[in-house]
């Protein structure tokens, strides 16, 4: 695992008071509600800390924002199971439910998401009328974060160059390819599964073709099911890993310091961008916390954060409109050559349960 950031509190500690201006905290969907954001700031640095999960460092810059929320206000960012897939940061929520350890905030992958709306507290940052509706939920119970584009990232010093999906049944990638998570349970592995589908020939409404690749590379036993970390990729155990652009910049930075050279493709035919979603606790230990953090994450500051990372922000036009973008940072963003497919959210739901069904017994 990742070091994480500051130290996750003791999982039986009980759950802050929830009198007073903890219980207001609780129950606001804007800033306005608190008195303003000035209140808003007020109250989190009373309560101190946010617990925020499934955030690793070198995850779209995360390191660089959780780093900028603290140094911006003095609150302690404690950093949990910063490799949990979307599916385990919901369990977390549910294990240490009215516990100080339960996450605060959510960073989950779409089909994650849109079954886990119960868990979700209403919140309209100050930014709101800035994202498009299309991006939003119109309560604020999810609201997108960021995005990227589904990529192959491969050790080319050890395999060569690898320009197909088809090479990935070769014998010497034996054990080495690897989703980053599983289909069903991590937002990542799931567009990487819907990346191999299309390029296969599949559609967002079949997804046999990525089913078969799969099944595929599990029979020429090149497939490893293990979940992908940083320390996995460094030790060789995953050489080729299907995962988001901005992870592997991260990635092609870190070898490239061990003298290891991290290359990148997208499969002719399957270019998918999907954005990860923003969302409270309902049952957040540190409510105001929360709050805060959700207008740090849509204020220019971090989302130019996320940008240095490789991911495109929610933001990112309305940043360029009224000129704060990063510019730099944005002629960094890799150039597509096909034009982008995302599932909507009715697809998004079928597929997801077509994998919590299917996968299992594709790649056993």
């Amino acid at each position: 695992a990742l070091a994480t950031c500051g130290t996750a509190a003791s999982a039986d500690s009980p759950a802050p008071s929830a009198s007073g201006g903890a219980s207001k905290a609780a129950t606001a969907q804007t800033a306005a509600d608190l008195g303003g954001l000035d209140a808003l700031v007020a109250a989190a640095k009373a309560e101190g800390q946010i617990n925020v999960i499934a955030l690793p460092d070198d995850w779209a810059n995360y390191g660089a924002v959780k780093a900028g929320f603290q140094k911006k206000y003095g609150i302690t960012v404690n950093s949990i199971l910063p490799d949990a897939s979307s599916k385990e940061e919901i369990a977390a929520a549910e294990a240490n439910k009215g516990t100080a350890q339960a996450p605060d905030v959510f960073d989950l992958g779409t089909n994650v998401a849109l079954e886990s709306t119960a868990y979700f507290a209403p919140y309209k940052v100050e930014a709101w009328d800035k994202i498009p509706a299309e991006n939003k939920e119109s309560s604020g119970l999810w609201v997108n974060d960021y995005t990227g584009i589904m990529s192959v990232g491969y050790n080319a010093t050890k395999y060569g160059e690898i320009t197909s999906l088809d090479q990935l049944t070769d014998e010497k990638f034996r054990g080495a390819v690897a989703l980053n998570g599983k289909p069903a349970e991590a937002g990542a592995a799931f567009n990487g599964f819907l990346m191999a589908n299309a390029a296969k020939g599949g559609t967002f409404d079949d997804l046999q073709p990525g089913l078969d690749f799969f099944a595929s590379l599990a029979e020429a036993g090149t497939l490893n099911v293990k979940d992908v970390t940083a320390g996995t990729v460094d030790a060789g155990e995953h050489g080729v890993v299907m995962d988001w652009s901005y992870n592997q910049l991260s990635t092609q930075a870190r070898l490239a310091e061990k003298g290891v050279e991290w290359k990148v493709f997208v499969p002719e035919g399957g270019e998918i961008a999907s954005f990860y979603n923003q969302a409270i606790n309902k049952d957040a230990p540190h409510p105001a916390a929360a709050r805060l953090w959700q207008e740090y994450l849509f204020s220019a500051e971090a989302q130019n954060l996320w940008l240095a990372g490789g991911a495109r922000p929610v933001l990112f036009d309305a940043l360029e409109a009224d000129g704060t973008l990063d510019a730099a940072a944005a002629g960094s963003l890799p150039e597509v050559s096909g034009t982008p497919q995302t599932p909507t959210i009715e697809q998004a739901e079928k597929a997801n349960a077509v994998l919590a069904q299917s996968w299992e017994s594709t790649v056993s």
